[in-house]
């Protein structure tokens, strides 16, 4: 089974998608983790923003390795690296590209194979797996969000404010949404779940809950 579960940044789509599939059992994908590395790998190398075409040149030539606790860019460990304020600020130069989209989609179905896995990200629902048997589409209310993504940059010692982090996730969801290729929306028969209000782990016993559903669905 393919359990996609999208939605905004900030909802809690990582830590949950990476939990869940321990529960369960199944495989993890973190989808998001590939194109900040494409971003990152960009950055490093010193491309120019606006030629596009560089950016899938890249993109297609890098040897990503995208495990659960570890992502590695030709070799190199990037786990960290990519999860920096500037590289998520790069981000949607490589979300937004067509061409590298195209790639990584590509990247991301040959990865799941035939496995039973979780996936996250933006489009997993609606373009990269539109035939998942359980579509889960996870959010929160911007403010949440926002708290959640200032909290997990204090820990990582970089400092910004509680209204620098909503600017610009703001920005983001705005790019997310209206992006001609794979943009950020619920798939038609995914189910909406709001994480205000509620502590991770009631989030994940009620994601397991509807994935087990599922599950039970098929097997009668």
């Amino acid at each position: 089974m393919i359990v996609t579960i999208d939605g905004p940044a900030g909802a809690g789509k990582s830590t949950i998608a990476r939990a869940l599939a321990r529960r369960l059992g199944f495989r993890f994908l973190d989808t998001g983790a590939m194109y900040r590395a494409v971003a990152w790998s960009a950055r490093e190398n010193h491309l120019d923003w606006d030629d596009p075409q560089q950016i899938v040149a890249l993109a297609r030539q890098l040897r990503l390795e995208v495990g659960e606790h570890e992502v590695r860019v030709d070799g190199r460990d990037v786990t960290e690296a990519i999860r920096t304020s500037e590289v998520t600020a790069l981000t949607h130069f490589a979300a937004n590209n067509p061409g590298v989209r195209e790639h990584l989609v590509e990247l991301q179905r040959q990865a799941a194979g035939m496995d039973s896995i979780v996936t996250e990200g933006r489009d997993q629902g609606t373009v990269v797996f539109p035939h998942a048997e359980c579509k889960i589409y996870l959010t929160a209310s911007p403010e949440e969000r926002a708290r959640r993504r200032a909290h997990e940059l204090a820990s990582r010692g970089q400092a910004t404010t509680l209204a620098e982090v909503l600017h610009h996730q703001n920005q983001r969801d705005e790019r997310d949404a209206n992006r001609e290729v794979g943009p950020m929306v619920a798939a038609s028969d995914a189910l909406e779940v709001s994480t205000d209000g509620l502590t991770p782990t009631q989030v994940l016993d009620r994601l397991e809950e509807i994935v087990r559903a599922k599950l039970t669905q098929r097997s009668t």
